[in-house]
């Protein structure tokens, strides 16, 4: 990766208060958003991953109509092709800001786990899969599996993955959930999914419980 591909994503970051971090968390935001947006989420899981780095880059494009709100990749139609060209697009970017944080922190991808919203889930679950050494996992919420029919074909290894999704959701309908759950289950992912009902495109307080639970277990 080019020094410019690297240098393009930061953020706000939230480090443990004692000491060299054990594991790290990389936040990625929903569509118009930003990392100041879900970086919120560190603190409410911090009690229970206390050696853990979180960061929460921005997005590397700003979203048109969203001042201060970046994109991964455009959303003009909300159509198949266009996330499947988005995330692939976007990847080698989020790839480049995972390789340059593992090296800052001296950590291994053992020892990281992705965490989405919405397209920040499409971007964790495009990219988790494809890279060769295994991440410890990928939690992703109110999001969905873009590009599924190369997953199979694609994928290098086979993360661990939590899904949550508001039974609400009319920006991405909760079947999204369901889909990529089996995409993902077709391809040998161990999958945990859960709808939260009453929920629309958020997450859900037992959500943010669970994922926190799920993030805890797979750091061990």
């Amino acid at each position: 990766m080019s020094d410019a591909v690297v240098s393009q994503l930061t953020g706000p970051v939230l480090e443990p208060e004692n000491g060299q971090p054990e594991s790290m968390v990389i936040l990625c935001h929903g569509y118009g958003s930003n990392g100041n947006d879900l970086i919120q989420l560190a603190p409410q899981w911090q009690a229970i991953l206390p050696g853990t780095v979180f960061l929460s880059p921005d997005a590397p494009e700003d979203c048109p109509g969203a001042p201060g709100g970046y994109q991964w990749f455009p959303l003009t139609t909300m159509s198949k092709e266009e996330r499947k060209a988005g995330v692939y697009k976007a990847a080698p970017v989020l790839d480049a800001f995972i390789d340059q944080s593992l090296e800052k922190y001296g950590l291994s991808e053992n020892r990281l786990a992705l965490v989405g919203f919405s397209q920040g889930t499409m971007m964790g679950l495009h990219v988790g899969p494809r890279r060769k050494k295994q991440l410890a996992g990928i939690l992703g919420f109110s999001g969905a599996l873009a590009a599924p029919e190369n997953l199979i074909a694609e994928m290098k290894s086979k993360p661990p993955v939590a899904l949550f999704h508001g039974n609400q959701d009319s920006t991405v309908p909760f079947p999204a959930m369901f889909e990529a759950a089996g995409a993902l289950e077709a391809a040998g992912v161990e999958v945990q999914r859960h709808l939260s009902q009453g929920i629309a495109h958020s997450i859900a307080p037992e959500g943010l419980q669970k994922g926190g639970t799920f993030l805890a277990t797979i750091f061990g």
